[in-house]
This record gives structure tokens, C-alpha cells and sequence, in this order.
């Protein structure tokens, strides 16, 4: 019978070596997967963290793994490619950080055997991805086993794949429940045992047969239903050689009907079950992508406190065990592949083999309806071969697995019109307006627009959202980091995007905060701070809560702003979130009246004298934080950016007139400002802007930008680099137009 081995303990590790040992060193780091080098330098800043060649090797001996006829190293995470050496012997290569793959060792294992594998994440134009707004993190970073078999076995040589392939069709109250088993080296009088168990592990359904694929029929089948029901089946199956079993696989699978309809959204089993929630990255603080169990469970625990109904695992293959939690916990899932931001003529056969990865590994999961394509890879316009591709992954994936559909997420200024738009099934966009230029209030109109004029094509939002560190104001705007902000800019979303049903599915950019070691912003350099909650899972920030506010059905109330102590106001505004219909808000013991809302955000006008002790009260819930009246602002609230030439608070901005302050928007009113600003304009970016032709659509969203924070991305994405002196020039031309 099989048997698994797991294989993460005391690997020899090193950087520093330039070839294959022939013999266990000696000096190499000790270490224990799973592991990534790359878990430090990877979310510190600066875009400096090392890519290139790593070596892992462990010494074995046959006599230490169960007796068996075949060996198999399984390893199910190498980031981003890598070459297994056993013996000095290469015996495999792989290119693909994701996903979980095989190697038969059987044939060179001796009594005693040394193990390498060196790992690769390099940049080349062959293997995805290459550019993209996270860190491409080195290393063995999930668990490598060793597989022991007969000889004849279900399969382990096809892409990575469990070996049993589950398909569960309904027909009215019936499901048609077809599995299909792949088995190397099958003889002929080998015969399949089959069978169907309930969640109580009861047998519903059993077939003895020689065929490789069988259907069977369970009669008021209780339906997977989201986070509402999520009930598993389990399909089992056994090569029988005489009266013994010589292999056995299984699976959990559930049954259910799904729709993604143009004006309803998405609709499961018959019902309207709208898909509101996030996307995830799998890092964290210290460790980078070697994730371990508990890690998973706690991002679990937090997604669904907040009340999601879907994950988009983005931006690649997640951990066969975070699927499996999506399968118990109810999240309907994007899958997809890290075919992103650049296409790379060069990798289109790369691609293909991760989307046939992909599809294999997880085909039983009913969590997942959709599978990804690509993300934003449209960044420059799309071109022929680019079209192509995406073509032939959409055959690909129908031809593979028709009970699903497949999507794209298309950068915000791909142009509705272009044909990649047309190729999917469904479709997203990633959005930003109101923190990369544009506003708020522009998202809900732009996704209208898209229904009126492609009223049969499914239309969701992929990615939304903006940065928030442990900064804070009373004056929020766009672009200041604050928490304050983050909160406003999702309490209009929230209010825009859950009301419109057409909407297929909406996905907050990010749950988390996540390692992207080329950016340096906000104060904390390494990281991409849009998540709802920290980088290291320890705070969740106000955001967080006007979600759950929303989506989520467990009673409670929270009082924002509880990092934002010290206030100079004489008044301050303090928001409750809650879904209870009324809450109540008392200072020092005193009611400052009870609010009823319809969209679970309460605002309050707080007397701030002193210390004031807030306590939030709705129905049972209770929750409770503290303000202070001071005469100055604190500055350890305000973002100073290191490094930054000009800080916003820097600026002279007189009363009427024009400043770098304002948005390009505001100053376009004005003839005169219109009239600098196209001179300055054309000269550093022409008529283009990061690649994209300046359009109307382009001009807005450049209109939500102050004109400082425009300059600053701006210089960014070109040879022009604007010194403090010139900012501060520019500032005074502005200073001498006044505000229409």
C-alpha cells in the first residue's frame, strides 16, 4: 500500500555553492522546510532581494523508507525552478513556483544516497512571473515527501495530479457522480473498488469494476452550498490485485450547480448567493511564502469572521491545504495562474503547463468556479501573440474541465472595446480610483458603463483598494497612508459595489498586507499596505470592520479610530460600524444619542475636552476606546516619507490660490492652470502614461491625483526626476493662480 513520507527535517542549505556536491557538505546552514531565503530580504525594500541559484541536499539511506517497489520525491512548492539530483545523477527539471510536482527516484537510489535539489527564482523571460507588484520569494517553501508505492499504482507521473478525477453532476435532486482513476502499470486481472462515503463517513455507494471510470447515482444529494452548507463527499478507490488492496486514493468533492449571470450575479444551486470578499497573498512577516498549517487556519479564521463568501487566490497556484479549507469552510474560489503584467512571447509554453497543473491538482475542489487566465497583462496594450495565448489557455481550460468557467482581471485602462476583453467567460477589472488617481465616486458609474454597453458579458471587480499604516487624521485625503482614509474610501466602495447585483463578484485588494520588496512608501518599506488586515495578522484595521459590517451575521460593534488618540479639534467625528440597525454612543458615561442606519456606518459628533472614554453600544455588543484633547497635532501620526524629496505639509498653500496640494483636477478648471500644466505634462510623459495612450478615461483618473503625488509617480515611470527646488517653483507659479 502507499505511503507517505514527509521530508522536511535537517536539510543541508546554502547560497554560496556553484555546483552540485558529490558528497554531503558539511558547512552549508542546517534548515528545515518549510523555506525560503529570501523570507528577510524579501519585504525590507529597495528591490534587493536575492534572486539566483540555491542548494538543498540531505543524505538517506534506502533501508530508512518503507519497503516498496517505486519512489517517488514529491515536492509541493519550489519556487521558481528547479533540477533534482540524486546520486549526482539530474533526473528532473521543472519550471513553475506553485505547484506541486514528481520525480521516480527508484531507479538510482543505492544503499546510501545523497539528495540535492537546487532551486532557482533568477529573472528569465521563459517561466512566470517575472514583473509584478509582489515578491517572487526562493525556496523549498512547502512540504517535499517521499511517496512509496508498488508498482502498479495510481497515477503520480501527470502533472502533479491526485490520480482520481471526480465529477459530480445534478439532475434535479440527483447527482450523476462520475470518477475516473488513472493507474500506472495496471494488470489484467487487477480489479477497482469504488466508493461514495457521506460526511459521517457512511457508504452511499459502492462499484467493483476493471473500468477506469464509473458513475454513480446519489439520490437527494445534500448540496455543497457555500458558507451556508458546505457539505463534502468522499470518493475512495482501491487496486485490488486477489482479495488485497496494492494502492488507494481519495478525495473530498461536493455537489452543486453555479451560474454567473450578466444581470443576477453569481447564483449557486438555484439561488441568488452574491460573491463579496477579497483576495489573498499567501506570505507573511518573517517567514515569506513557508507557510505552516496553522498559518493557513488563521487566515481562514479571519476571512470568515468577516464574513466573505469568495477568495480570489491570487496571483498562483495556493496550497493544496488552503483549498481544502475553502472546500470545509464554504469560500467560493478564483483560481488562477501567475500569468501576469508582462507577456513574455518566450513563455507561452510555460503558461500552458501551469494551467495544466492547475486545473489537475485541483479539479475536485467545489469550492472553485472560476479559473484565472491572466492578471493586468494588458499593462501595455494587447498584440496578437498576446491574444493568442489567452486563447488557446481558454480552449485549454474548456477542454480540460467544462463544469467551470474561466475570467480574466484587466488593468484598470485596458480599453473595454479590446478583444482579450471578449476571449473569457467572465470578467473583471482591478479599480483604484480614489487612491491611483480618480475618485470614489467614479467606480460605480464605470462598471454601469461597462453593463450598459456589454450588458451579456458577467462583469466583477478583481481588485480594489488602498494603503493604510498607522498614520491618522481628521482631514483624511487620498494618498496620505492613514487609516482614516482606507476606512472612508471603503465605506463609499462597499456602498457602491454591494448594492449593484449585476456585479458577479467583488474583490478587496488585499486581506492581508503582503511583501513586495520594490516598493518603498508609507512609511515601511518592503510591503504593499492595502490589506484589511497587518502584514503579521495582529491588527485588523478599521476596514476590516466595515466589511464585516456588512457581510457578516455575528452580532458586534466597533469604534473606530483607536490608534488615533490625540486630537486638537474641538469637535471630532468618531465612526461605529456595526450590523445592528441602531447603535448607541456614550462619552464619559454621558449619551450622545442612539443612530439607526441602513448601511451599518454610524457617525458621531464628539465634545473633545480632556480625556474622553468612548463606549459603543448595539443590542447586546458593546466595544470601547479612548480620545484625548491636545493643542497640537502629533506628528508621530503623520506620514514623512524617507526619502521623499517634498513632503505635502512642506507646501505653502495661501488661501484661494493654487498649490501642489490640490488635485490636477481642481487646477484644470483654471485656464491658466490648464495652459502650465499642458506644457509641463507633454514634455515628461508625451501622450503616453506608463504605456498607456492619455485618453479621457486616463485624464480622470489623473484628475484625482494632487499634482504632487501625480509628479512624484510620474517622475517614477520616467528619466525625469524632479529635485525639491523645482517642486517648490512649481509651487509658486501655482501660488499665483487663483482657485476657480
Amino acid at each position: 500500500m502507499r505511503n507517505v513520507m514527509n521530508f522536511n527535517k535537517k536539510w543541508a542549505f546554502t547560497k554560496m555553492a556553484d555546483a552540485v556536491p558529490k558528497t554531503m557538505p558539511t558547512r552549508w546552514d542546517i534548515v528545515n522546510l518549510p523555506h525560503s531565503w529570501n523570507a528577510i530580504d524579501g519585504q525590507d525594500g529597495d528591490n534587493d532581494f536575492y534572486r539566483g541559484t540555491c542548494y538543498y541536499a540531505k543524505e538517506f539511506t534506502k533501508a530508512s523508507l518503507p519497503a516498496a517497489d517505486r519512489y517517488y520525491l514529491e515536492l509541493c512548492g519550489a519556487n521558481s525552478s528547479a533540477d533534482v539530483y540524486v546520486n549526482g545523477k539530474k533526473l528532473a527539471h521543472h519550471d513553475g513556483g506553485y505547484s506541486t510536482w514528481r520525480v521516480d527516484m527508484t531507479d538510482v537510489l543505492d544503499y546510501n544516497n545523497l539528495l540535492v535539489i537546487a532551486v532557482d527564482n533568477a529573472p528569465n523571460e521563459t517561466v512566470y512571473p517575472q514583473m509584478a507588484d509582489f515578491t517572487f520569494y526562493g525556496g523549498l517553501y512547502r512540504d517535499v515527501n517521499i511517496i512509496a508505492v508498488s508498482e502498479a499504482h495510481f497515477d503520480l507521473d501527470y502533472h502533479g495530479g491526485p490520480g482520481i478525477a471526480v465529477t459530480p453532476i445534478m439532475e434535479g435532486t440527483t447527482a450523476k457522480v462520475g470518477v475516473e482513476v488513472f493507474v500506472t502499470n495496471k494488470k489484467d486481472d487487477h480489479v477497482l473498488a469504488y466508493r461514495i462515503k457521506d460526511a459521517e463517513g457512511n457508504v452511499v455507494g459502492s462499484i467493483t469494476s476493471e473500468d477506469t471510470a464509473v458513475i454513480f447515482e446519489i439520490e437527494d444529494a445534500h448540496l455543497w452550498h457555500g458558507r451556508k452548507d458546505p457539505y463534502l463527499y468522499i470518493a475512495e478507490a482501491a487496486l485490488i490485485e486477489g482479495r488485497e488492496a496494492v494502492d488507494a486514493v481519495s478525495t473530498r468533492f461536493g455537489c452543486r450547480t453555479f451560474e454567473i449571470d450578466p444581470q443576477n450575479g453569481f447564483i449557486l444551486n438555484g439561488e441568488e448567493y452574491p460573491l463579496r470578499g477579497v483576495s489573498r497573498h499567501q506570505d507573511r512577516w518573517g517567514c515569506g511564502n513557508a507557510l505552516l498549517p496553522e498559518h493557513h487556519e488563521e487566515d481562514m479564521d479571519l476571512i470568515c469572521e468577516m464574513g466573505a463568501t469568495t477568495i480570489r487566490l491570487a496571483h498562483y497556484q495556493h496550497d493544496q491545504y488552503f483549498y481544502d479549507l475553502c472546500d470545509e469552510r464554504g469560500l467560493v474560489v478564483w483560481a488562477e495562474i501567475p500569468y501576469i503584467s508582462k507577456h513574455m512571447p518566450t513563455a507561452r509554453e510555460n503558461t500552458i503547463s501551469q494551467m495544466k497543473e492547475l486545473i489537475i491538482q485541483n479539479y475536485n475542489h467545489p469550492s472553485i468556479v472560476v479559473w484565472g487566465l491572466s492578471n493586468e497583462i494588458s499593462i501595455a496594450g494587447s498584440d496578437e501573440d498576446l491574444l493568442d495565448n489567452h486563447k488557446a489557455l481558454n480552449d485549454l481550460c474548456h477542454e480540460m474541465d467544462p463544469t467551470r468557467l474561466t475570467t480574466i482581471a484587466c488593468v484598470s485602462m485596458c480599453d473595454k472595446n479590446d478583444p482579450y476583453v471578449q476571449i473569457p467567460d467572465v470578467v473583471s477589472y482591478n479599480h483604484y480610483f480614489g487612491w491611483y488617481g480618480g475618485d470614489t465616486s467614479m467606480n460605480g458609474p464605470w462598471f454601469d458603463e461597462f453593463h450598459k454597453a456589454f450588458p451579456e458579458i458577467p462583469i466583477g471587480c478583481s481588485e480594489y483598494g488602498c494603503e493604510a499604516l498607522n498614520w491618522h487624521s481628521s482631514e483624511p485625503f487620498q494618498g496620505d497612508y492613514t487609516e482614516e482614509y482606507q476606512a472612508y474610501y471603503h465605506e463609499e466602495l462597499i456602498k457602491q459595489f454591494f448594492t449593484r447585483k449585476y456585479l458577479w463578484a467583488t474583490h478587496v485588494w488585499n486581506m492581508f498586507d503582503f511583501g513586495a520588496d520594490a516598493r518603498n512608501e508609507g512609511g515601511e518599506n518592503g510591503q504593499n499596505h492595502k490589506g484589511l488586515v497587518t502584514f503579521d495578522r495582529k491588527y485588523k484595521k478599521d476596514s476590516f470592520y466595515a466589511y464585516k459590517a456588512w457581510l457578516s451575521d455575528e452580532p458586534f460593534v466597533h469604534l473606530c479610530g483607536k490608534r488615533y488618540i490625540d486630537r486638537v479639534e474641538e469637535t471630532t467625528k468618531v465612526t461605529v460600524y456595526s450590523n445592528q440597525r441602531s447603535v448607541e454612543l456614550f462619552a464619559n458615561g454621558v449619551s450622545l444619542g442612539k443612530q439607526t442606519s441602513d448601511v451599518h456606518f454610524f457617525y458621531f459628533d464628539v465634545p473633545n475636552e480632556g480625556i474622553t472614554e468612548l463606549k459603543a453600544a448595539a443590542g447586546e455588543c458593546t466595544d470601547e476606546s479612548v480620545i484625548r484633547k491636545v493643542d497640537a497635532f502629533n506628528e508621530d501620526y503623520r506620514l514623512k516619507e524617507e526619502g521623499a524629496v517634498l513632503n505635502w505639509f512642506d507646501i505653502d498653500a495661501p488661501e484661494g490660490y493654487y498649490s501642489l496640494n490640490d488635485k490636477m483636477s481642481e487646477i484644470l478648471k483654471s485656464p491658466e492652470g490648464q495652459a502650465m500644466f499642458r506644457e509641463l505634462m507633454g514634455g515628461l510623459m508625451g501622450r503616453k502614461a506608463m504605456g498607456f495612450e492619455i485618453n479621457e478615461g486616463m485624464m480622470q483618473m489623473m484628475g484625482g491625483f494632487t499634482v504632487l503625488r501625480l509628479l512624484t509617480l510620474m517622475g517614477g515611470m520616467s528619466d525625469k526626476k524632479f529635485t525639491k527646488e523645482q517642486l517648490l517653483g512649481l509651487n509658486a507659479q501655482l501660488n499665483q493662480i487663483k482657485k476657480v
